[in-house]
């Protein structure tokens, strides 16, 4: 949150400082669309047509910060534009992208400073995407000089131009309308033998007055404007504005608002990927025979990837999410074993499908990040149940090592920061915001989150003490050993989380170790397999018993499905 604040105050610094000479910087800190500007930017932006592979087309990206944030486009403020990840629903052996698009650009300014040698390197048989007008806006002559020609203050189709002096170039330039520019970039690329594609624009974070499920469709202007320049000159369009909105209403304020950063109109990370796979939809859904072979080239990315394939009619299923401990090499008698492994011990078969999805070494954030959460959430119905375990990672590393590492905290707090594997900038959020956006998730598709504590380690602490929330009971016996307990912690968040959202709460943590308490150490040991945390056979046993006995012990709607 400081490294937030900070940034923020440098922003509106760099703002109030500048302002007075007239001059605007960016995110990045740099003068926006002036040739320093453009100089960067172009050490950022590829250099048109040099990812072509052979004699393959090239799907070319023009728009604004929304496909790439700021002069850079690299994250380090936390926004990401949906250019950064559209590649990824293509396939490079038969198209490649680049993303040309430049933060702060309008029709008007990509046209008359950035298009022509985007131009130069576009062929026949190519694709150009424009998103463009999130900036055409503003006085005509003012110190940005992006908007285009509004004839009686209306946004227009037709084509018509002005004549004005530009402060900026210190030249008399000729301004057209939001349509003379859509058909100039339209007429260029055909007359490259490319096919150019127009979309309209993504979303904003905002809600109707009247309806506050509804998004804001502010932009409608400029959708119909869209769709008449694309009926007039046969253009396919995709309603990516449409896409979006939709599914922003679909996941409800909390959710929405975590596909923006800062603001309500740039993305995040989440808002850049959703906008590249609704991009993806659109053309895939699309029935215009111009995006045919476009739509040969996408993967199965668009496609959500589920994991219920054991899915069996009439029978809910129960997911486990969680690490090393709900899943590990679950194969050798003598070896390491997860309680995931287990679950057909406690989950009856005839009345529900138990999945195991945990996965060794992976924390809240990973398993968000790799999209292991995701197969999860496009597989979930109305019905079924996710179990929630993580922990055992989340203290690692944040930006070093296996890079896994979250905010200690269970308040939703997040931070950017630079990976040093990748140079990749990133937003971290806190181990309660990733569980939070689990649960929410659930309870949006209808299914039933239930989260349980982390399993204990296999660490002792002498007895009449203080250890991480737990009393220690006193004993006759001096020097007696009780197992450490991390309700300060992790146990503490947990619950915390579970409040907020009204999720249903296991502590296995404390479940399993009162068991261990009672075996005593030396016994306890059998339960756990190489080192202090991964457990053997037994201890996964153990540690499954332990969620049957929490679920009904909380008389749980899902102690139904446990075998009797």
């Amino acid at each position: 949150m400081k490294k937030i604040l900070s940034f923020l105050f440098f922003s509106f610094s760099l703002f109030t400082s500048y302002a007075q000479r007239d001059i605007w910087i960016d995110i990045n800190g740099v003068r926006d669309l002036t040739s320093d500007s453009i100089d960067i930017a172009n050490q950022a932006r590829p250099v048109p047509g040099s990812s072509r592979k052979g004699n393959n087309p090239v799907l070319f990206l023009v728009g604004n910060s929304t496909m790439r944030t700021g002069t850079l486009g690299n994250g380090s403020n936390g926004q990401w534009g949906w250019g950064f990840y559209a590649h990824e629903y293509y396939d490079e052996n038969k198209i490649t992208v680049e993303n040309h698009a430049l933060g702060g650009t309008s029709p008007r300014t990509f046209y008359n400073l950035l298009w022509k040698p985007v131009l130069e390197a576009v062929r026949k048989g190519d694709y150009v995407f424009l998103e463009l007008g999130h900036n055409d806006n503003g006085p005509i002559d003012s110190v940005r000089a992006r908007s285009s020609y509004y004839p009686d203050g209306k946004l227009e189709v037709r084509e018509d131009s002005i004549s004005i002096y530009n402060k900026v170039t210190k030249q008399q330039e000729t301004v057209y309308t939001f349509g003379g520019y859509t058909r100039r970039f339209i007429n260029e690329i055909r007359a490259k033998g490319a096919i150019p594609v127009l979309f309209t624009l993504t979303p904003r974070n905002e809600y109707e007055p009247d309806d506050p499920k509804r998004i804001q469709r502010k932009l409608t202007d400029f959708t119909p404007a869209i769709f008449a320049l694309g009926k007039e000159t046969g253009t396919p369009v995709i309603d990516l504005n449409d896409i979006s909105a939709t599914k922003l209403e679909q996941y409800g304020p909390w959710k929405a608002s975590y596909h923006f950063y800062l603001d309500k109109i740039h993305s995040s990370a989440y808002g850049a990927r959703m906008n590249a796979q609704s991009a993806a939809e659109g053309v895939l859904a699309s029935d215009d025979p111009q995006l045919a072979f476009l739509k040969t080239c996408l993967t199965d990315k668009v496609k959500p990837k589920r994991c219920d394939q054991n899915r069996q009619q009439g029978k809910p299923m129960v997911f486990l999410c969680g690490d090393s401990t709900g899943k590990n090499e679950d194969s050798n008698p003598d070896g390491m074993w997860g309680w995931g492994s287990q679950g057909y011990t406690i989950f009856d078969p005839a009345k529900c499908v138990f999945q195991n999805q945990a996965k060794a070494g992976r924390s809240t954030r990973t398993f968000i990040d790799e999209d292991r959460w995701e197969e999860v959430y496009n597989s979930l119905q109305r019905g079924d149940v996710v179990l929630i375990q993580f922990g055992h990672n989340d203290i690692g590393a944040i930006k070093e090592g296996k890079e896994r590492g979250v905010l200690a905290t269970a308040k939703d707090s997040s931070a950017v920061y630079r990976m040093e594997s990748s140079g990749i900038y990133k937003v971290i959020y806190s181990y309660g915001w990733y569980l939070k956006k689990m649960i929410r998730d659930a309870q949006e598709k209808g299914a039933y989150p239930v989260l349980l504590s982390l399993t204990p380690r296999n660490e002792w602490h002498e007895g009449n003490g203080h250890s991480r929330g737990f009393v220690y009971p006193v004993n006759e016996k001096q020097g007696k050993l009780y197992i450490e307990r991390r309700n300060e912690t992790y146990g503490s968040w947990c619950r915390a989380v579970a409040r907020e959202t009204g999720c249903e709460f296991v502590d296995v943590h404390n479940i399993t170790a009162d068991a261990l308490d009672k075996l005593g150490q030396k016994k306890a040991a059998a339960y756990f397999k190489n080192d202090h945390t991964h457990t053997s056979l037994k201890g996964a046993q153990l540690n499954a018993q332990s969620v049957a006995k929490g679920l009904r012990d909380l008389n749980s709607p899902v102690a139904f499905l446990l075998r009797k």
